[in-house]
């Protein structure tokens, strides 16, 4: 990585707005105008590129410890990088499971290692995210790693006590409870989104509802106990609905929406390609546009990858025995741009807001998600939006390759990433 005493960024569009300078002096800005003296200082020439605060991840699976032959802290902090993020929010699924201080430290430390870009653990709600006893929440908060996210995530806390419980106890501390939202009983054998598409393939239908129930019974919960719940990787247009209630209620409540959601169909599930296997599932057109649309509204809060990491064999095979799951760091900020800047529904501004501002905002995760500003850490992600190209899983970062781009073309490409003033990527390659 290369570091800098000081660096000049001249003449980028910040926040999409007018062409600005913005010196960087060690592990902040330093200024924020327009004719910055460049004495010293290495100059990136920036022209034509937009200029955003770091991104942050709510949700990303880097499998360590347990499973990297898929991914690791090391490899996923780098895929981060490569595409803009500053921070990332590991998910508890690992092997052994993030259910205790010992775990989560772990984790939090080898994000450290990496220097690629932060890594803040979210803790399991339940011991091996088995949803019958709550995980140790409390040392889990009160460790080095400060864990205020809790998320079964891959499973869902299906049983309301627990899930009341779960709340109850993180609002002492103002912490979150992320809800993957699937009713187990409803989604046995499910394959892929229930509609006209699965019952022409013959496939086991995954229903909206279960999803939509999930949701609607646990913002009743977070409001009667009056704590905080994350809807993970929301995916329905009832879903939307559900969550908007909430809100003009004045609950506090949250959700996120994956890349994939906003662009991908279950049309394309007819290809019988494992690729675009993922929980949730893909869902229909219509969907997809209820989820711009509140994206757009800010019913749904921040777009989350859901980086799902797979090695090769476990996606080369039949569709019923493929692993769920899509790569998405590399990518999400290139999707973002073609769903919602090209089509007029977000500003770059938006992006902001929704990719670094509001994210931070969730989680409390310090010293990101700040404004491009004097004094403000230097995380800082420069965007070329007029750059166009195939997508080429051969050149990621991350370990595995299991992405649902392989060939299409998307438009915009990272050119720069800056953690802490320090240059994890130059001109689109990893410093």
């Amino acid at each position: 990585m290369t570091a800098h005493t000081k660096t000049l960024i001249r003449g980028a569009r910040l926040l999409g707005g007018e062409p600005q300078d913005v010196l960087i002096d060690g592990e902040t800005v330093a200024a924020v105008g327009t004719g910055l003296d460049a004495e010293g200082a290495q100059v990136i020439e920036a022209e034509g590129l937009v200029l955003l605060p770091g991104l942050v991840d709510l949700h990303t699976h880097l499998r360590e410890p347990g499973r990297e032959d898929s991914e690791t802290v090391l490899t996923g902090t780098r895929a981060a990088a490569a595409g803009g993020y500053t921070a990332v929010h590991a998910m508890a699924n690992t092997f052994p499971v993030a259910d205790t201080a010992g775990v989560v430290e772990q984790v939090w430390r080898l994000g450290k290692e990496s220097g690629y870009c932060d890594v803040q653990p979210i803790g399991a709600v339940t011991v091996g995210l088995e949803g019958k006893h709550l995980a140790e929440l409390g040392a889990m908060h009160d460790s080095a790693a400060n864990v205020r996210v809790f998320s079964d995530d891959g499973k869902c806390v299906d049983d309301a006590v627990i899930m009341r419980r779960a709340l109850e106890y993180v609002k002492a501390f103002d912490g979150v409870v992320a809800q993957h939202a699937q009713e187990p009983r409803l989604t046995e054998g499910a394959q892929m989104n229930e509609g006209v598409v699965s019952a022409e393939l013959g496939l086991g239908g995954w229903p909206a509802v279960a999803e939509e129930s999930i949701i609607a019974r646990d913002v009743l919960l977070a409001a009667h106990v009056g704590s905080r719940v994350h809807i993970c990787h929301l995916s329905t247009a009832g879903s939307v609905e559900i969550v908007r209630w909430a809100k003009s209620k004045g609950w506090n409540v949250t959700a996120e929406v994956t890349p994939h959601h906003l662009l991908l169909t279950d049309e394309l599930v007819r290809t019988y390609n494992p690729v675009y296997k993922v929980n949730p599932p893909l869902r229909t057109e219509a969907d997809v546009r209820a989820l711009r649309a509140a994206l757009a509204d800010g019913t749904i809060d921040c777009v989350a990858t859901d980086h799902a990491p797979h090695p090769h064999e476990d996606k080369d095979c039949e569709w019923p025995a493929a692993a769920m799951g899509m790569v998405g760091l590399e990518t999400a900020l290139s999707v973002v741009q073609q769903t919602m800047v090209d089509t007029g529904l977000l500003d770059w501004a938006g992006v902001a807001d929704r990719m670094s501002f509001r994210p931070a905002a969730i989680s409390g995760i310090a010293g990101q998600g700040r404004p491009v500003a004097e004094e403000e850490p230097a995380n800082l992600t420069l965007v070329d939006p007029a750059y166009r190209g195939d997508v080429d899983p051969a050149g990621f970062a991350s370990r595995s390759r299991n992405t649902p781009y392989e060939g299409r073309e998307l438009p915009g490409r990272v050119t720069h990433t800056f953690l802490r003033g320090r240059a994890t990527v130059v001109d689109g390659k990893l410093a």
